[in-house]
């Protein structure tokens, strides 16, 4: 720098000199620092989970729901396969398959969202960060599971579900299966995925194969097994109900 661009006092001097407003703090600079802070947490915190499966659904699900106890039983059932079950740490169905988890003696994550309308994650969550920022929680869904299981839920699980499909028809992320439990709720998307999305040339018929669609705990755990071992393909055609 030169002429009046020179700047004649230090860093140093301007941090400890720094009487001015607070403002500083708000500014895309200092987000940075604290998106940063995020992945690093996030990183250290994850980095020896071991095989773990996101599972998603809907915050909504009442504790009296079908999906809640089929839930429950995904999350128990996924630990006695071997794997850390991880939600977003909410209520309903995110409640339901850490309790499963918990209650099978394996390792419950939740990666909770600062939201206006959700306070702090689950009772059964047993390990669990909180962010602030949506794309650093999907960073770490995406980086710590091997796969997902999506049940019926809003569109923060549409995001989740087709964010996962993305990244798989991008090739960001490979052997990544998506199973979508429930057929009764999952059929339509699915219905109209194929006879318009499809029909009309905006995705390609592979793409239909990246999802699982059933109503069968044991299949959906068993699809991530075989992925894990490397044994069959990591994403099944979505079959239909009869």
């Amino acid at each position: 720098m030169r002429g009046s661009q020179v700047d004649h006092s230090t860093t140093d001097q301007r941090l400890l000199d720094s009487r001015g407003p607070a403002d500083w703090v708000h500014t895309d600079p200092w987000r940075v620092m604290r998106i940063q802070a995020e992945f690093v947490e996030g990183f250290g915190a994850l980095a020896e989970l071991g095989p773990a499966i996101g599972v998603f659904g809907s915050a909504r699900t009442g504790v009296d729901e079908p999906a809640y106890a089929q839930a429950e039983q995904l999350g128990r059932a996924l630990v006695e396969a071997g794997f850390a079950v991880l939600t977003g740490g909410g209520p309903g169905a995110m409640e339901a398959a850490n309790k499963g988890a918990s209650e099978a003696g394996g390792v419950s994550v939740g990666l909770g969202i600062e939201l206006p309308f959700e306070s702090g994650l689950n009772r059964w969550v047993d390990k669990g960060i909180n962010f602030r920022y949506f794309f650093t929680r999907k960073t770490m869904f995406v980086k710590y599971a091997q796969g997902f299981v999506v049940l019926p839920g809003g569109l923060g699980t549409f995001d989740e579900l087709f964010e996962a499909l993305t990244l798989v028809q991008t090739q960001k992320v490979t052997s990544f299966p998506v199973v979508l439990l429930g057929t009764d709720y999952w059929s339509g998307l699915l219905d109209w995925l194929r006879n318009t999305v499809l029909a009309q040339g905006k995705i390609s018929e592979s793409d239909l194969k990246m999802m699982t669609l059933t109503d069968d705990v044991a299949e959906a755990v068993q699809i991530m097994v075989d992925a894990r071992e490397g044994h069959g393909p990591a994403a099944q055609p979505a079959r239909q109900p009869e």
